[in-house]
């Protein structure tokens, strides 16, 4: 989302609201922790509340049909991590059958070209060299997971009314290469959180190292195909900007793997400590368990079917269209980085800043009547608003024969000028009481928006992606 708004797409995007935080307040925490992080304003998307679990996405009528007016294509990203299949269904019943209602609304709403996120294990227990190319070819899987996102992508590719699907599929991703960033705590960050509990606890021998004897279930050379999550959003977002590179599968893979030792070794330099022994493949009978071994050895479990050294990932198209976006490497001070990281963020229990918000225009907004096809047709002039910042958003203004106003969501292509500005310059400028003196100062942005500066970032990506 942040790379994409950087880059100037308009988006709309589908948020399903939780038990303690409605859709906008978690889209405007995002958000807000990026502005932090850069130091610069983001504009707002369009939300729309839903759940991918339900037919449609979950979406109302007007939803859809908002959707079908102003949407031309979309990215499907959402996908449940459990590997085996649990009392709820998952992952089954987000990674296929969410599919199939995102299949339905892009049916039924006349979306016809879609990026969509799978994965790099789609390959399953295949070894040697994995093709871009190829899809189901009989392989066997070490979990639902893997298997539930091959059925999915078969379902993408049988939609014959899609005109263009671009396929993605990210090999493991870790946090990013730069701050060691991460809202997740899967795949490596088990082992270095295990590392970051247990190895402090650990007595330390007179030479002040701290002695770790724990068997591992390993040779250690076992290669990782590990991928940074801001090399993987920088990436998707070239791919997605060049139209030539539409209707390809690309597997995004790194140029150098990851091996157990290494990150082993990144762990024994960062706390000081030794003691681990590389036993070779196959399972530690639990009755010989050490203290240490006892309380790590469990959670590891999961990962018992990744013990082998993963495939090669042919990256003949990624290279191609991508190939100057070289993977940052997954070495010894990326690994620290991500330790730190996890320590700052108690491993995914740090509080989280709540979004500030001290004007929303979407309450504004909401004074006007919302234009149908008919009301909006009939508009003498539209004028387009995006107003960035927390508590910002995107609507169009149709001006009416009449003089009065109606308003729909979104930055439309059609509109015949467009007001870009903060929400606090936008709230001094408008700032009179609801009603009809409301409607009047509205009016009075429609000359203003002929001298107002255009988001040159916008040029070119009218089009909104959902």
């Amino acid at each position: 989302m942040r790379d994409l708004l950087e880059g100037g797409q308009r988006l709309a995007l589908l948020v399903r609201g939780s038990k303690r935080e409605s859709a906008s307040h978690r889209v405007e925490a995002i958000l807000q922790f990026w502005e932090r992080q850069s130091g610069k304003t983001l504009p707002r998307p369009v939300l729309l509340e839903g759940d991918i679990r339900r037919p449609c996405l979950g979406l109302s009528g007007d939803d859809q049909r908002w959707v079908a007016r102003h949407c031309k294509s979309i990215m499907h990203s959402a996908a449940s991590l459990t590997f085996h299949a649990d009392g709820t269904g998952e992952p089954w019943h987000t990674n296929f059958d969410g599919t199939q209602h995102m299949l339905e609304l892009c049916q039924a709403t006349g979306l016809r070209r879609l990026h969509y996120v799978s994965t790099a294990y789609v390959c399953g227990l295949r070894q040697g060299k994995i093709l871009e190319t190829e899809v189901d070819c009989g392989q066997t899987f070490r979990n639902d997971y893997e298997e539930s996102k091959l059925r999915a992508e078969l379902l993408v590719r049988e939609a014959s009314f899609l005109d263009k699907l671009t396929v993605y599929r990210p090999a493991v991703i870790s946090g990013d290469s730069q701050t060691g960033y991460t809202n997740t705590y899967h795949g490596i960050y088990l082992y270095l959180r295990l590392m970051a509990l247990l190895v402090p606890r650990q007595h330390v021998g007179p030479d002040g190292v701290r002695i770790t004897r724990l068997r591992l279930p390993l040779q250690g050379d076992e290669r990782r195909n590990i991928i940074p999550v801001d090399w993987v959003s920088k990436v998707m977002t070239r791919l997605y900007f060049n139209q030539a590179a539409h209707g390809r599968t690309f597997n995004l893979a790194p140029d150098h793997s990851l091996t157990a030792r290494q990150m082993i070794d990144a762990g024994y330099k960062f706390f000081n400590s030794t003691g681990v022994e590389y036993v070779g493949c196959g399972p530690i009978d639990p009755t010989t368990y050490n203290d240490l071994e006892a309380a790590s050895l469990p959670g590891l479990a999961m990962y018992n079917n990744y013990e082998s050294t993963d495939p090669t990932f042919d990256c003949t198209n990624l290279k191609r269209f991508a190939g100057d976006l070289p993977c940052p490497a997954i070495d010894e001070a990326m690994l620290h980085s991500y330790i730190r990281y996890g320590q700052e963020d108690r491993w995914g229990k740090r509080r989280i800043d709540k979004p500030v918000v001290h004007w929303q225009a979407a309450d504004y907004f909401r004074e006007f009547p919302v234009a149908d096809d008919v009301s909006y047709s009939m508009a003498k002039s539209r004028l387009a608003i995006d107003l960035v910042g927390p508590g910002g958003g995107q609507w169009t203004l149709g001006l009416m024969p009449d003089g009065s106003l109606v308003c729909t969501a979104g930055v439309h292509s059609d509109a015949d000028s467009l007001l870009h500005m903060s929400v606090t310059e936008f709230k001094k400028l408008a700032a009179h009481p609801t009603g009809s003196q409301q409607r009047h100062a509205l009016e009075q942005l429609f000359p203003l928006s002929c001298v107002s500066a255009f988001d040159s970032r916008a040029e070119g990506h009218r089009e909104r992606v959902f």
